[in-house]
């Protein structure tokens, strides 16, 4: 006699497939490396960099400010990631919605300010989400393709000027000011960080996305409409990327097509230092968000050690190497 599974069960049983502990019963600290590899950083430069500032109450909101943009937009990679795909674009899309938001601002105002910098990237995701569901171009060449696209029009619509943003209400709001005691990026940061891992650990669109990741073809056997969650997490990307564009602008006051250059890379390599599998199938952003950290912990200890820019470029790089050696297997 066999029985079958409703959509809801099997998607909740992949989600659930990862567990915490190994077949054998024994804890898999691969999981927990992230908080660890965090704790012994920070220990390690507390220690060493101590006399030069590195503890100072600035200097440590300093950390969570670099952080905190990289946290916003890895919490979309990480839908996507999740999802068994790859978003190269989410840096340019940064870049062109901070351009087209401070254009916007100064000759429209806040709200249509906003409304273009959210419309960069409904565009550009609907675009990479078509493509890569309906027409099954893999995501990487996609997205690829996408963020040449992103800088260029960003570069020629300003003619490579950067775009000033004089409106201080949107600068309060988006990054340049404070909720409170609390610094405005902080606060965006835990926002994000916190929807986003309700969403992929709680709710039904959430275990949609990890099944798909897992086992695509599982997935749909069981109800899951694969092509519209591939649709949906590379549009969230992008949304979310083009948020993190507007925060740009209000901090630094200003639109660059620069804003967000190299993004990507800090990002991928945040979620995958933060315990999402690069193959699909299991996400956590509560991890991504210690990834991030760990990424601004280093680059600012770095700094504060007397490194120069090529000498922090070489071990950036060695951090997106031992994200994808950390990488975890199915």
């Amino acid at each position: 006699m066999s029985t079958t599974m409703g959509p809801d069960a099997s998607t909740d049983a992949s989600a659930a497939a990862p567990a915490s502990r190994s077949p054998l019963g024994r804890v898999d600290w691969r999981r927990y490396i992230i908080y660890i590899g965090f704790v012994v950083v920070f220990v390690a430069f507390a220690v060493t960099l101590g006399d030069q500032g590195f503890l100072s109450t600035n200097n440590l909101l300093n950390i969570f400010r670099q952080a905190a943009t990289i946290s916003i937009i890895a919490v979309g990679v990480t839908f996507v990631i999740s999802c068994a795909e790859i978003d190269l674009s989410v840096g340019s899309v940064a870049g062109l919605s901070s351009v087209c938001t401070a254009m916007a601002v100064s000759q429209w105002g806040v709200l249509a300010g906003v409304a273009a910098g959210l419309g960069v990237g409904l565009v550009v995701g609907s675009i990479n989400g078509s493509l890569v569901s309906l027409l099954n171009i893999p995501s990487f060449l996609v997205t690829l393709g996408m963020l040449g696209i992103a800088v260029g029009v960003a570069q020629w619509i300003t003619d490579s000027a950067p775009q000033p943003i004089r409106n201080d209400t949107y600068n309060l709001v988006f990054g340049g000011g404070n909720f409170g005691p609390v610094p405005g990026l902080l606060v965006w940061m835990g926002l994000f960080v916190a929807v986003g891992a309700v969403v992929l650990a709680k709710t039904r669109f959430g275990r949609q996305v990890l099944a798909t990741g897992g086992n695509r073809v599982a997935a749909e056997f069981s109800g899951v409409r694969t092509r519209r969650i591939k649709f949906q997490v590379m549009l969230v990307s992008a949304v979310v990327a083009s948020v993190a564009g507007m925060l740009y602008a209000g901090r630094l006051e200003s639109g660059r097509f620069q804003w967000g250059s190299g993004d990507e890379l800090s990002a991928i390599a945040a979620v995958i230092l933060g315990g999402t599998s690069l193959f699909g199938g299991y996400g956590t952003v509560v991890g991504t968000l210690f990834g991030s950290l760990l990424i601004s912990l280093i680059n600012n200890g770095l700094i504060l050690a007397g490194l120069d820019t090529s000498q922090q470029q070489v071990v950036r790089g060695a951090i997106i190497i031992l994200a994808v050696a950390l990488a975890r297997r199915k």
